[in-house]
């Protein structure tokens, strides 16, 4: 399948992702979605939380189900807290291996779509490097399928930025006070791009995006947001300080882009750093971390690092998305 088919345009997805009477059928974005419905979700990921050492939450509101992870792209964190998502709802989960996918042979991905839905899966979880793959599954699906984005190219990835936004309201409450500073290659991020969609349908005091001017996004991307080219006036007296991965191989190697000394030195959170913002700042980070380039490692173990509550919180977001979606299917 030609990448030519998919739409990377996905100024229409919120409206592919809810049906006619404005329930949530699949999850595609955050950009678009009601303030209404995030909260429903974070809210109902609050009701999957337990305390810290004690049993994870469980539940059979999926039970009988079948839930299909397809990742097509690399990823640990985001696959393995889907299936501890399904498997604490009670669903049956298959893991697709994208090494040895019908994909990788030559099958078409919808070619591969039905037959997963012959199989009588229920939900599909899709990770892919293209834009516009899990919209396109969407919109190709029967009825009885709902699908999940989790992860898109440089687009979108909503559960995380859920889980984000979740761990932002469990420290800081107001979002209408809060002040945000995503530090990092925004131009190239996911991750920031669904959290900033997120912030901006709550109501967000203030979204610094910081980055060097060669990984700042275009000025009209997220034009809500402040776009920041120096961390100093990024931190000062921000709320919360999301750092973003660096990948290492993009690192040098385009034009404009810092070396990793260079960056650590203008873009780094370091402990001299966070002094800039508030005493009560909390420091997160979508992971994996490469310490010493993003972020210095003692920050990321202080007391303000909140780091290991986002993957906690990142269960509980998928579970309740997961149910959300499944309440959607049986309602039809």
């Amino acid at each position: 399948m030609s990448s030519s088919t998919f739409n990377p345009d996905l100024k229409d997805d919120a409206d592919v992702q809810l049906n006619a009477d404005g329930s949530l059928r699949h999850l595609l974005t955050l950009k678009g979605l009601s303030k209404d419905i995030l909260i429903e979700l974070l809210d109902s990921a609050e009701a999957f939380l337990s305390p810290e050492g004690a049993l994870p939450v469980r539940s059979k509101a999926l039970n009988g189900r079948t839930i299909a992870n397809l990742f097509f792209e690399p990823s640990t964190r985001t696959r393995a807290s889907f299936d501890l998502a399904g498997k604490r709802l009670g669903a049956d989960v298959l893991n697709l291996d994208v090494n040895t996918s019908s994909r990788k042979k030559g099958e078409s991905i919808l070619d591969t779509i039905y037959t997963l839905e012959a199989m009588q899966v229920d939900i599909m979880v899709v990770r892919d490097a293209g834009a516009g793959v899990p919209a396109y599954i969407a919109r190709n699906a029967k009825d009885f399928v709902s699908v999940l984005n989790a992860g898109e190219s440089d687009v979108s990835h909503p559960t995380q930025g859920l889980l984000d936004i979740l761990t932002m309201r469990q420290y800081r409450q107001d979002f209408e006070n809060m002040t945000v500073a995503i530090v990092g290659d925004i131009q190239h991020s996911r991750v920031a791009r669904s959290a900033a969609h997120g912030l901006e349908t709550l109501g967000i005091g203030e979204l610094r995006l910081v980055s060097p001017p060669a990984m700042a996004p275009a000025a009209d991307d997220m034009p809500f947001a402040k776009l920041v080219d120096n961390l100093d006036d990024g931190l000062r007296d921000a709320d919360v300080v999301m750092a973003l991965r660096i990948q290492r191989e993009r690192i040098g190697n385009l034009d404009g882009i810092p070396g990793i000394d260079e960056y650590f030195a203008n873009f780094g959170i370091s402990r001299e750093r966070m002094k800039l913002a508030k005493p009560t700042a909390i420091v997160m980070h979508p992971g994996p971390m490469n310490r010493g380039i993003e972020i210095e490692g003692i920050v990321a173990d202080s007391p303000q690092s909140v780091i290991t509550k986002q993957v906690t919180n990142g269960v509980a977001v998928r579970m309740a998305v997961l149910e959300r979606v499944m309440r959607t299917l049986d309602a039809r």
